[in-house]
């Protein structure tokens, strides 16, 4: 299995412009990291005080950029409409031509970010929104039909063109089984607050119990990733063999300086 290098780059202050992030894509390009992915909030705390909203952002990388995939890492989709994301979804898809990978999650009220505007804390009502969201969803992607009444989400006799695939990345805090489980039925598991490496076996034993490994080297699911993030310092050596798929280099959240970041990007995966 070749483990990809990609980006995680938080679009906060410094960053904090759609301009200066499509530059910083095509610069990724050129020095050949393979996937370029933004964070999606609306407030981080008293040290963020700028954020680019990351859709704006994805439709300037896609402009900018030929050959990396990119995406939101990761959008909340309880605090989104289903049929607004895919439409969103579908028309990045459409623009990059297929390069658009949708990465959602949960989401986290730690700083307010959902109960300052109204929306639900409760995480687990929130699971439930994701659960009943995803189906939603990814109904509305595949072309078919859709006419859906739930607890969160009505859809009634709708259809959408079908366009490129979009692959869905489910985030989730490792040890926790749920969004684990959540992932295993899609396309991808970004996983974070790993320990260490060795930690990713633990993960891939986990997701061979709900999809088997199909793999050549014995333990890759062809068709899905295993996605993790390392601070910019971190040797990403001893991950490359245990099963991740994508090692993204983390750039944010604070203190974000501009030619820092160019740098870093510079020099490549």
């Amino acid at each position: 299995m070749t483990t990809r290098r990609g980006l995680f780059l938080a679009p906060f202050d410094a960053l904090a412009d759609a301009g200066i992030v499509a530059d910083l894509a095509a610069t990724a390009e050129a020095a050949g990291w393979d996937g370029f992915f933004l964070w999606d909030h609306l407030q981080y705390g008293d040290r963020v005080t700028s954020i680019a909203d990351v859709w704006t952002c994805c439709a300037a990388v896609a402009m900018r950029t030929e050959t990396m995939l990119f995406g939101p890492m990761v959008t909340p989709l309880p605090r989104r409409r289903p049929q607004v994301l895919a439409r969103q979804a579908s028309s990045l898809a459409v623009l990059s031509r297929g390069r658009f990978v949708l990465g959602l999650g949960l989401g986290d009220d730690w700083v307010g970010e959902f109960s300052a505007f109204g929306d639900e804390p409760d995480p687990r009502v929130r699971g439930r929104m994701l659960d009943e969201g995803l189906d939603v969803l990814t109904a509305l992607l595949s072309g078919e039909p859709v006419d859906h009444v739930g607890a969160h989400y009505t859809v009634r006799d709708v259809g959408f063109r079908p366009a490129p695939a979009v692959p869905i990345w489910l985030a989730g805090r490792y040890g926790n089984p749920a969004p684990l489980r959540r992932a295993a039925g899609h396309d991808g598991y970004f996983v974070i607050g790993l320990d260490g490496p060795t930690d990713l076996d633990v993960v891939t034993a986990a997701l061979a119990a709900h999809r088997p490994a199909t793999g050549s080297d014995g333990f890759g699911f062809d068709g899905f990733d295993v996605v993790v993030d390392l601070q910019p310092r971190q040797d990403p050596t001893p991950w490359l063999d245990r099963g991740a798929s994508w090692v993204l280099t983390r750039i944010g959240p604070y203190d974000l300086d501009l030619a820092e970041v160019r740098r870093t990007i510079e020099a490549g995966p």
